[in-house]
């Protein structure tokens, strides 16, 4: 007989699978002849063979479900077989998704980074550390801007204060 909410648990389309689990293993099913091409693949070439010494910058998108972080952790898993050290980590988990600008996503980003060389025990990791901290604290820094305006050529001048207050996160 079928357990209902284990069958439930199994295919519940957020739950991410990490291939490198057995039990996530066996529910993989690869629909790269149905997309047309195999991407992950197509990723893995050009960090591995013709851009290893170089960063790459590749935007992967699509609908909530649909695979994307399984194909990512596929991606990390066959990456660290070739001998890199790949971050991954869950934005959701360190980011307010009602509320995300771009400083956000690249301090969240680097703070990843940085506690994952802290966790290698790289003598630069805490240098690094230092440097973020002291970046989030200038990105928490209060700003007055005061301008002065020419209203449509009239010679209208005017003042505007504004302040500008950004509050990521470090820890």
């Amino acid at each position: 007989m079928i357990d209902i909410r284990q069958f439930f648990q199994m295919t519940n389309p957020s739950r991410t699978l990490d291939l490198s689990k057995p039990e996530d293993k066996n529910l993989y099913i690869d629909f790269s002849a149905v997309r047309g091409e195999e991407i992950i693949e197509e990723l893995k070439s050009q960090i591995t063979f013709f851009s290893p010494e170089q960063p790459t910058c590749t935007l992967f998108t699509g609908h909530i479900g649909c695979g994307k972080s399984t194909e990512l952790l596929r991606l990390k898993a066959d990456l660290e077989v070739e001998g890199f050290y790949v971050v991954y980590f869950e934005s959701s988990e360190d980011l307010e998704m009602a509320d995300v600008d771009i400083g956000d996503v690249l301090l969240a980003i680097a703070k990843r980074v940085s506690d994952s060389l802290e966790q290698l025990n790289l003598s630069d990791a805490k240098s690094l550390r230092g440097l973020l901290r002291g970046a989030a604290k200038l990105l928490m820094t209060e700003i007055e801007v005061e301008a002065e305006a020419d209203l449509l050529g009239m010679g209208v001048a005017g003042n505007t204060d504004s302040e500008v207050s950004l509050a990521p996160f470090m820890s």
